[in-house]
Formats: structure tokens, sequence, C-alpha cells
């Protein structure tokens, strides 16, 4: 079986497997206070071209979704998400356990608007009964989105804007962050995801670790005592040095970005192969997730061979389905599901 399901499928690159046997034996405080994560930290601010901003390692995203979310709001507001957001669809309730609610917005194609920030929030605040009501206390967004989508510079300025208006954090899930950024359809760099939002996150178990993500915290409203955050939400590695070491190779030579571009490249041979086949795409993604619609006969033929994901019904005869490339997606792999496709 060739899967395509996720891009998390794989363990991790070889060059944090080698450097994770090499200091194996090493001995170093706990809990993310040793010089591997110093590393890592002094690396991830210098490509955010900013020495201010505060760096933390978490265990996994949905742990860093509630974690950053429960830290930023008080006990009355919730979160503006697409409703299509991970944290509304695929964290089994997470926010909500913390108490706090997720206000849902209807998106098309997993990207959400300043002007339905707006909308929102002027309908919540021009309400008579307002304090009856969950106070929008911060806007979630994802990149690339859950559909494979991008926010353009332009986008996410006009969002980060209307957030500052009416006093909304603005957080971004990067749990996929390197392929949004190597896209060709990117006109974002590292840099600006870090001027243009308050707090986010540098995805690791979908870009070539073992497991983590770096939370990036820009607004120094949002850092104070969040590792007591981090440590109650269950987010805390006492080896905090495993986290350390995979984003310090992951930052070095600029190895997250060239592993996510090859994921990237794969995925635009994959578009085009079912573009050229006649199949339309639910979603016109340019990063790893390519989301075609097949006839279900056609995809019960694929799937004697290869893992994908499915994601909706179209019509009684069609599906929606997700193939995922990732950073350690063989070529040769791409290539047969090429011809298959070709072939159906």
């Amino acid at each position: 079986m060739i899967r395509f399901q996720c891009d998390y499928a794989e363990g991790a690159h070889p060059s944090i497997l080698k450097k994770l046997e090499e200091t194996n034996f090493d001995q170093t405080a706990g809990y993310g206070m040793d010089p591997y994560c110093d590393s890592a930290r002094e690396r991830i601010k210098k490509l955010c071209n900013n020495e201010n901003v505060d760096v933390h390692f978490l265990v996994g995203g949905t742990q860093t979704n509630f974690t950053v979310i429960s830290s930023v709001l008080r006990p009355y507001q919730g979160v503006i998400a697409a409703h299509t957001g991970h944290i509304n669809v695929h964290e089994t309730g997470a926010v909500e356990a913390t108490g706090h609610k997720v206000l849902p917005i209807l998106s098309e194609d997993g990207k959400i608007t300043a002007a339905q920030v707006r909308e929102m929030c002027n309908a919540h605040w021009d309400d008579a009964d307002h304090e009856h009501m969950v106070q929008p206390g911060m806007v979630y967004i994802s990149y690339p989105t859950e559909n494979g989508t991008l926010y353009q510079k332009e986008e996410l300025q006009a969002l980060y804007d209307t957030c500052r208006e009416f006093g909304l954090p603005l957080f971004l899930d990067g749990a996929r962050l390197g392929y949004g950024l190597m896209s060709e359809a990117s006109d974002l760099a590292l840099e600006d995801i870090a001027k243009l939002t308050d707090v986010f996150y540098i995805g690791g178990t979908k870009v070539g670790a073992l497991f983590g993500e770096a939370v990036v915290i820009t607004k120094p409203e949002l850092k104070r005592d969040f590792r007591y955050m981090i440590k109650r939400g269950g987010g805390m590695l006492a080896k905090g040095r495993l986290l350390g070491i995979q984003f310090d190779i992951l930052f070095t030579e600029g190895l997250y970005f060239e592993i996510s571009k090859h994921a990237d490249d794969l995925a635009m041979r994959l578009k085009e192969a079912f573009v050229k086949k006649g199949y339309p795409l639910r979603y016109d993604s340019y990063t790893n997730q390519q989301f075609p619609i097949l006839p279900d006969e056609h995809l019960d033929k694929l799937k004697e061979k290869y893992a994908y994901g499915f994601w909706e019904k179209i019509d009684d005869a069609h599906s929606a389905v997700r193939f995922c490339t990732s950073w350690a997606t063989r070529e040769e792999a791409v290539e047969e599901l090429i011809r298959d496709i070709e072939a159906l």
C-alpha cells in the first residue's frame, strides 16, 4: 500500500535521527531549558527577523492550539475561526473543553476575511444583549488552510489590521507552515508571518520532525506565564531537548524549507495529472494537499493500491478526496500514481 493519506505517515528526517543518536547520552537540563532548545530558538528568531519574540516547544498540534487559545481568552470569550478550521472539526472539542467556544464563520475555501471578522464583531457589539453572549476574543486561521488554500500577504495584512482595530489577537496555526511558505503561489515569508500575527506556530510533526511544534509569540502581552499554560495543558516535555534538537536541525541550512518544497513540487505533479485526466478539483490548492473529484468507480480501483483521504460526497457517483504528499514522499511513488491515474 502506497500512502497519500496524510503528511505524517513517515518518521523523521534522517538528519534528525542521526543527531538524536549522537546526543543520546548528553546530560542536559529538562523542560526546554537546554542548549539545543536555545540554539533552535535563536535560529527561529533570526528567520523572523525579531529577537524579541518568545519561542516555546510543544509536543503536538492539538495541545498547541488549545494551550495558546486558552492562554489568551478571558473566561467569557470565544475564538473566531472558519467553520472548516481544525479547532472546529478535527480536535474533538479540545478548545471547548477548556471552557471556550469556537465561533465559526462560513468559508467556501477554508479562509476567512477581514470583512467577515468585522461583521461578526459588529453584530456582537451592536446587540443590546451582548453581555449575555460569548464575546469574540481572538481570531484563529490556518496557513495553509485545511483545504490547502493560502492567504496572500494583502489578505493577512487586512485581517491583522481588523484584529487590531477590535483588540483581537490573531493566531495562525502553522501545522503545515513549510508547505505554505514554499508554495509557488505564496507571497509570504516567515518574517511576514511574524509581523502580521500576534502568535503563530511552526509545525514539525507534519514537516520532517518525529513530533513537535514551535510556538512563536510576538505580542508582548501574550508572553506572560505561557510556560505555566504549557505545563498545565500537558504540553511540556520533560526531555525537552528532543524537541530542541529537531527544530535546530530543521532550521540548519534551510532544511525545513527544502523538504517542504519537495512535497509541494510533487503535489503539483499530481495536480497536473488529475487536471489532465479531466478530474475537477474541489479546491485550487498549490500546496501539498490536493483535492480531486473522481468517479467512485475510479476511486475503488485506486484504493486497491493507494491510501488517500475521503473528503466529501459530491453526488451519487462522485467524491472529493485528498491526496497528500510529504517531506518524505518518494518521487517513484508519485510517478506510479500518475501512471495509474492516466490508465483509469
